[in-house]
């Protein structure tokens, strides 16, 4: 009998590069400041599972030095990436800011100047 799952092939490869990537964060880049203060929050894989785009939040309000040691360090990654997966191929990883927090803050913000 073939096993149920609800989600899709990409889903579960971009779910599996979130968490290995959150660990080699975590596990090589601990000490770095900026680095330190990343916290994953998604993952969405493309183009045949070529491409991995993983979403980020940072406590750093400098988003833009934030990205730029992302994209550092982004290589060095996908090495660590690709000793730890199972998989012939190993995808390229792109990081992207997720804004969804600080978006969420400014509608409350406005929903609370309306109150008043």
């Amino acid at each position: 009998m073939k096993r149920q799952n609800n989600s899709s092939r990409p889903e579960r490869v971009a779910s599996k590069v979130q968490t290995l990537v959150a660990e080699i964060l975590r596990d090589d880049f601990g000490d770095d400041k900026i680095v330190a203060g990343v916290s994953l929050v998604g993952a969405v894989a493309h183009g045949g599972l070529q491409f991995v785009r993983l979403f980020y939040y940072s406590r750093n309000p400098d988003v833009a030095t934030v990205q730029k040691r992302l994209d550092e360090i982004t290589k060095t990654v996908r090495y660590e990436l690709a000793a730890r997966m199972n998989q012939k191929y190993v995808p390229d990883i792109r990081f992207e800011y997720d804004d969804t927090l600080d978006r969420a803050e400014r509608i409350d913000k406005l929903l609370d100047n309306l109150g008043e």
